[in-house]
């Protein structure tokens, strides 16, 4: 049985390390830079199939 002070251990270890991934996940989200659009043969591979397409 896991006791109460290694419950508070592990819920403080929990915590503070969602909260780093959640300011990792900002910081990299800010600083990332814009993808290149799609050439025009690059977007209609990304069409479903169906109408339109040839």
């Amino acid at each position: 049985m896991i006791t109460d002070t290694g419950l508070y251990t592990l819920a403080i270890f929990l915590g503070s390390a969602a909260m780093l991934m959640i300011v990792l996940y900002h910081f990299l989200e800010i600083n990332a830079k814009d993808a290149e659009p799609l050439s025009k043969e690059r977007k209609a591979d990304a069409l479903p199939a169906g109408k339109g397409r040839s």
